[in-house]
């Protein structure tokens, strides 16, 4: 960050009176910028012994799959954009349950959360970030390809939670990949 949002001038990175980490500060009119993670949102979306997958049109991770997900607009609950986002991605309408999975990505600054949510029909498509979208078993599962390290910690407890009959919730911190 260069420059203040609230009146254009430029900022310097210090820690703040009160405070213990460095921030972006402007000194001309005295707002303080707290850069915070981002929140990644999405469901499991299941249809009988199925799940919903989307297969990307965009940047990063092009042509791979992932759960409908997507970053959380201001002003809305984390239910909300899960809702919002496999409608997007997926055109599917889903019904919320519970909040299954978070991982924490730090080293991007991201946080993402995963809710397990009932299709409500087998009326989906591709939305304008998705190439297709299709239903998967278990065994069916494109692992491979999938396109996020977090997708894949969240399908896998899922997968482990479906046959034991019991779905508890998950927390999971994701390291960089080495290599």
């Amino acid at each position: 960050m260069k420059f203040c949002s609230e009146c254009g001038q430029t900022v310097s990175l210090l820690i703040p009176e009160g405070d213990n980490l460095p921030r972006h500060v402007c000194q001309h009119c005295g707002t303080i910028h707290y850069l915070n993670p981002k929140l990644v949102v999405g469901c499991i979306a299941e249809w009988q012994d199925q799940i919903l997958l989307c297969r990307r049109s965009i940047a990063p991770r092009h042509g791979l799959w992932t759960l409908p997900a997507g970053f959380m607009e201001n002003g809305e609950t984390t239910t909300q954009a899960a809702i919002r986002e496999t409608l997007e991605e997926a055109c599917a309408r889903v019904d919320i349950r519970q909040l299954f999975s978070l991982v924490n990505v730090p080293h991007i600054n991201q946080v993402h959360l995963f809710y397990r949510a009932r299709l409500l029909d087998t009326r989906f498509s591709a939305g304008l970030e998705t190439l297709e979208t299709a239903l998967f078993s278990e065994d069916a599962v494109p692992w491979p390809d999938l396109a996020f390290q977090s997708v894949t910690l969240c399908l896998k407890a899922y997968f482990s939670d479906r046959r034991t009959g019991r779905f508890v919730f998950h927390e999971e911190a994701l390291q960089p990949r080495q290599g």
